[in-house]
């Protein structure tokens, strides 16, 4: 009988294809890592051939393993990140354009122009204006790639959330298609009617036609090429984290800290949050939703990749744990890479550290710091609105750190949950690809970090965010 879930997790730096039981246990596994085009500070480029060949692979991987039975694979999901999009000609599926990151910020100036639209394209998509999301980008390469121009006007363009195009290489289904997780970060989708809006396909200028045509989450999205195995969830990576652990609980607060950092909060009023805040959907079916909402830092682990880069580090993942637990009182880093996320919404000047010439650890503590304080400035938000709200569960990369979880609790008060697998987005898409099982329990036993008192830590963060509020 089969009695496995395929979970695909298309990341910013890897593509990872993970088995797990219906129990939520991981079985097998393989990881490809991914390179990142740096242009400048706003351009942010990948490459749709490396990530699609580095998806066939890890599938291949998995495939080949010894120990798996293929016929034992009842299914498969796949989570992409969010708000990176992609050109590709209809007819061959040869893309048209490089994907163009989340990270990449390169429409900010061309966005001003509907700056007087920007109340209502919140209300309607449940975002800010912002050159993160998909539409602006779109627009850009609809304006500046003679590629995508010449397949408009031949009738052969599509173009959307990376998410469809893979869809379109990975699977039999021929018609275009994107979940509304995914859609729902381009800046041209309705939160309320859950599909692509005509008056913002307007404001962006944005043909109707190239886009994928929006489905629920959960949706029969055509087998693998392999012709035996269904695709019947496809999401977003932050917002599959949140399922990692089964249903979702209002009182918990969910952040992944990966190459950015996400906090959310489920909701079942998306329309109601506090000012700077996102609101989004992270599962859907054709009879209904479940919505939440979230804060973004826009630079987490890669903030911490462009201090070692500029510090000249090799051996920072073998070092920073030490330094957490032996820098007591380091200076302030101001990280603004990637411009301020939530609740500000701006460039910011770039990124510097409060003191000139610290040493390389108490620099490495700021950086961390620095992402905890973008994190609680979010907390303080939710909390704010939700004051039920007495947990985080963290998870992604960097909560691997026991002094970055510790620092967490301390700044907010809060127990702070660290579940025994930390690769969130994997284990929750898996969890809706299974249909949403209760008898989803924990993989092993977490760890819990309770809150400490650190007077220090909570006077930089005071400080933090005076400098914030002048910028």
């Amino acid at each position: 009988m089969p009695d496995l879930i395929l979970a695909l997790d298309q990341g910013t730096h890897s593509s990872r294809a993970i088995l797990f039981d219906l129990h939520g246990q991981q079985v097998a596994s393989a990881s490809q890592s991914l390179g990142l085009q740096q242009h400048s500070r706003t351009e942010i480029e990948q490459s749709p051939v490396e990530i699609l060949q580095s998806m066939q692979r890890v599938l291949q991987r998995v495939f080949n393993n010894p120990g798996i039975d293929r016929a034992r694979i009842l299914c498969a999901g796949l989570a992409t990140q969010r708000s990176s999009v992609v050109a590709w000609d209809a007819d061959s599926g040869a893309p048209l354009s490089p994907v163009i990151s989340w990270q990449d910020r390169r429409t900010a100036g061309r966005l001003a122009s509907l700056k007087d639209k920007s109340s209502l394209i919140e209300l309607l998509t449940g975002l800010r204006l912002s050159p993160h999301y998909g539409a602006g980008k779109l627009r850009w390469l609809l304006e500046n790639n003679t590629a995508v121009s010449t397949a408009l006007d031949g009738n052969r363009l599509v173009m959307g959330p990376l998410a469809s195009y893979l869809l379109h290489h990975l699977t039999d289904n021929t018609e275009e298609l994107i979940d509304d997780a995914n859609a729902s970060r381009t800046l041209l989708w309705n939160l309320q009617q859950r599909n692509w809006d005509p008056t913002l396909l307007g404001y962006f200028k944005i043909p109707p036609g190239v886009l994928p045509h929006c489905k629920p989450i959960r949706y029969d999205y055509g087998n693998l090429h392999d012709g035996s195995i269904p695709v019947r969830v496809v999401n977003g990576d932050q917002t599959a984290a949140l399922y990692a652990q089964g249903a979702t609980s209002g009182n918990t607060l969910t952040i992944n800290i990966g190459t950015g950092a996400f906090i959310l909060l489920p909701t079942n009023a998306p329309c109601t949050r506090p000012a700077g805040l996102l609101a989004g959907i992270s599962y859907s079916n054709g009879q209904s939703g479940s919505y939440y909402i979230e804060g973004t830092v826009n630079a987490a682990a890669s903030a911490l990749e462009w201090a070692s880069h500029t510090y000249g580090l090799r051996d920072l993942e073998e070092q920073l744990p030490g330094w957490l637990d032996t820098v007591k009182a380091p200076t302030i880093f101001i990280n603004t890479l990637g411009g301020l996320g939530s609740p500000w919404w701006k460039d910011g000047p770039a990124a510097y550290f409060l003191d000139a010439g610290v040493p390389v650890p108490e620099a490495m503590v700021a950086v961390i710091e620095s992402i905890l304080f973008l994190i609680q400035a979010n907390v303080d938000l939710m909390q704010s609105d939700h004051p039920a709200v007495h947990k985080i569960q963290i998870s992604g990369g960097l909560s691997r750190l026991d002094g970055l979880c510790r620092k967490l609790a301390s700044l907010s008060g809060l127990t702070v949950y660290r579940p025994l697998q930390v690769e969130a987005t994997a284990r929750g898409i898996a969890w809706q690809a299974a249909g949403c099982p209760e008898n989803w329990p924990p993989a092993g036993e977490g760890t819990s970090f309770t809150p400490g008192n650190d007077p220090d830590l909570q006077d930089r963060y005071k400080r933090f965010l005076e400098i914030l509020r002048r910028l």
